[in-house]
């Protein structure tokens, strides 16, 4: 059960627009913004750039950067194309 309060001041017109979002997917207004809210606080957590390692998975993290890539016979094939604007004119 939702017991939580958040309130909102807003122009008639973005209240309206929100209004009309929330309808054509079929959700009342809390549902659409609270839905919305949260991808976006979502989104935002999760491109942060910055995290923590124990010391532990800190050395298995720098290990993997630090090998040598595995061989990847797409990534070869891409690389060896020729990028459109590097192409000879015809």
């Amino acid at each position: 059960m939702r017991d939580a309060v958040i309130n909102l001041r807003t122009l008639p017109e973005q209240r309206d627009l929100i209004d009309q979002a929330a309808s054509l997917l079929g959700k009342n207004r809390s549902d659409f913004m609270l839905e919305a809210a949260c991808e976006r606080a979502q989104a935002a957590v999760l491109n942060q750039v910055f995290f923590s390692l124990d010391a532990d998975k800190l050395r298995q993290f720098t290990a993997l950067l630090d090998a040598p890539p595995s061989p990847n016979p797409g990534l070869e094939r891409l690389m060896a194309v020729k990028a459109p604007w590097n192409a000879d004119p015809a």
